[in-house]
C-alpha cells in the first residue's frame, strides 16, 4: 500500500523514506527531493517532509484509503500547489518579457517633453480678501487717538 500511495509523488519527485519504531507507535517520514532530470526548481514547501505517526495497523489502514486517505489528500494538495506555483512562475516570466518588450519599444520612440504651463496666480474670492488696515488718524495734542 505504501508504494501505491506514493505513486503520485513519484511522478514528480524522488522520495526518501524513514521508518522509526517507538514503544507503541511507528513514524513514517517521506522526504520529497528533486527528481533526476526534473526541469523545475523545488520550493521549500514542496520538499518539506511528510510525517505520519500511529500504530502499524493505523498507518496501514490510512494508506489503504489511497487518494481518500490523509497521505493521498496531502499529496494531491501539494501537487496542486506545485502546479499553481509553476503557473505563477510562467505568468510572471511572461509579464516580465512583455513589460521589457514594451519598455524597449517605448524607448525607441522620441517623444518631446511636455511643456509646463506658466504658473498662474490663484484667484482669491473677493469675500476672503481683507482690506488693508486704515491709517491711524492724527489727533490734536492732548486728546487721545480715536479708532473711528
Amino acid at each position: 500500500m505504501l508504494i501505491t500511495s506514493l505513486l503520485p509523488l513519484l511522478s514528480r519527485y524522488s522520495l526518501g523514506c524513514d521508518l522509526v519504531a517507538g514503544s507503541d507507535a511507528v513514524t513514517v517520514t517521506i522526504i520529497p527531493r528533486k527528481a533526476t532530470g526534473s526541469k523545475h526548481d523545488l520550493d521549500a514547501g514542496e520538499v518539506r517532509p511528510i510525517s505520519i505517526t500511529g500504530t502499524a495497523a493505523e498507518i496501514d489502514a490510512e494508506l489503504a484509503k489511497g487518494a481518500d486517505g490523509a497521505l493521498g489528500q496531502l499529496i494531491a494538495a501539494r501537487k496542486s500547489l506545485a502546479d499553481q506555483i509553476a503557473e505563477q512562475r510562467d505568468a510572471a516570466e511572461k509579464a516580465k518579457t512583455t513589460s521589457a518588450a514594451k519598455t524597449k519599444g517605448a524607448s525607441r520612440t522620441t517623444a518631446k517633453p511636455a511643456e509646463k504651463p506658466a504658473a498662474e496666480k490663484p484667484a482669491v474670492p473677493a469675500d476672503l480678501v481683507t482690506p488693508p488696515p486704515a491709517a491711524p488718524t492724527t489727533s490734536a495734542p492732548g486728546e487721545p487717538a480715536s479708532l473711528w
